[in-house]
């Protein structure tokens, strides 16, 4: 059964990867591959155990699919109203490395604070309004994936992984102190040798206020400033305001992003409400949805219900222990599962390692101790060695139509140096 999963998977995996050279949605793809690999697994098993695992995966994959939702819709509902030129029109500068530096600055210290999906879905809306070539804003967008997961390992809320190991007691505030040097690392290092690349090259702005996916931005000329301000507040403080509703109510982070959604509808609905039909529409939640990438949302999904299928038949678990047997150095076993979080989703790998070792009172494993904390960093960073392998860039992807391929040629490299850049900080650190 094991075998025949890995090879459904592999094979899922490789028609996503060449997505481009085979003509097919990989959202078709990650749907198919995700339900024949659970249809092998209950095949092979127990139904009604099976169906309880499905249950309780899709509550995990449920949560992350409605945020993904909220927040999309959220962005899309800020840019009809033209929100982000109050932020475009602030950055002047046509100069490319100076333009690098500071996209990839706000969007570091926003995945800190928001969550990095959220903060590379904000980017990538961001983006369409200040780069003209489809080339250089897919190569900005790889480098905001890249600073978006190196933000995110630093914060308890800043990602998926964090968030478990916070919740988990397996860190707490003192990640910030500990990782954030190593995380900074992280995105300097590709920055700094992008620099010299990009030396002397200016960003044309586009022509348009629509996002460079073939979508045209229907018309909203009718809308006034004080409506897109509200509209623009109201939307990055919804935004923000998720990590606050989670800590104060322990509700799931997708509940503050409901929440702040539906605020958000209903003053898009009083404020437009004496304007006509196809006006109303455009600028208001029903518009938005029409408007968001539907099929990122499906190939998430595929994705995450494939990878939960390893996780169930123990296939993610063994790996561990054979990582554990194998390696035993706690620093190499994590630089490796960052390198597996490229591949498969750094979730259940994280809730594997979890799941493996307790948490002891003094040594790596105690709380904020060397394990938890290196284990946050790389299954954080690792998954921006591929455009799959992290919720921002499977978001990022889907938005923006990057190329798997594109991206281990342009993007995969310098993900790497930063990656191990990071790891190498961490380790000195632990010694000196």
């Amino acid at each position: 059964m094991e075998i025949l999963l890995i090879s459904v998977f592999s094979l899922g995996y490789f028609f996503i990867a060449f997505e481009h050279n085979f003509k097919i949605d990989k959202a078709a793809i990650a749907l198919i591959t995700g339900v024949l690999t659970w249809t092998i697994l209950i095949s092979f098993s127990d139904y009604k155990i099976i169906d309880n695992e499905l249950a309780h995966h899709l509550v995990d994959i449920g949560e992350i699919v409605f945020f993904l939702l909220g927040a999309m819709t959220i962005v899309e509902l800020v840019d009809s109203h033209q929100g982000f030129k109050l932020i475009t029109d602030k950055i002047k500068t046509t100069d490319a490395v100076k333009l690098l530096w500071i996209l990839s600055t706000i969007t570091f210290f926003f995945s800190a604070i928001l969550d990095n999906l959220t903060t590379a879905i904000v980017m990538a809306a961001l983006l369409g309004k200040l780069i003209k070539s489809r080339e250089q804003l897919l190569f900005f967008a790889g480098i905001m994936i890249v600073a978006a997961n190196a933000g995110g390992a630093w914060s308890p809320i800043g990602d998926i992984t964090t968030i478990m190991l916070w919740i988990g007691g397996q860190i707490s505030l003192n990640i910030i102190p500990a990782i954030i040097l190593p995380s900074l690392v992280c995105i300097i290092v590709p920055l700094i040798y992008v620099s010299f690349k990009y030396r002397g090259q200016n960003i044309s702005r586009p022509e348009t206020s629509a996002l460079q996916t073939g979508k045209i931005a229907e018309d909203t000329s009718d809308v006034i400033p004080y409506e897109r301000n509200i509209i623009f507040t109201l939307g990055v403080l919804g935004l923000l305001f998720v990590p606050v509703f989670k800590t104060v109510t322990h509700l799931p982070p997708y509940m503050g992003m409901l929440l702040s959604l539906g605020v958000l509808w209903l003053v898009t609905e009083i404020i437009h409400r004496g304007k006509t039909h196809i006006h109303k529409h455009s600028l208001t939640v029903p518009g938005a949805l029409s408007k968001i990438e539907i099929s990122t949302v499906f190939f998430f999904l595929g994705i995450l219900l494939a990878v939960s299928s390893l996780q169930s038949s123990g296939i993610l678990n063994n790996l561990a222990t054979i990582l554990d047997d194998v390696i035993g150095n706690l620093y190499l076993i994590n630089i490796f599962i960052g390198f597996l979080s490229a591949i498969l989703d750094n979730v259940p790998l994280v809730a594997g390692a979890m799941g493996m070792y307790e948490i002891t009172s003094t040594g790596p494993y105690a709380i904020d101790g060397e394990f938890w904390e290196f284990l946050a960093y790389c299954a954080g960073t690792g998954g921006s060695l591929l455009v799959i392998g992290s919720a921002a860039g499977v978001a990022v992807m889907g938005i923006l139509k990057i190329n798997f391929i594109w991206y281990i040629k342009k993007i995969s490299f310098l993900a790497l140096i930063g990656y191990l850049a990071g790891a190498a900080t961490y380790i000195l650190l632990q010694l000196l």
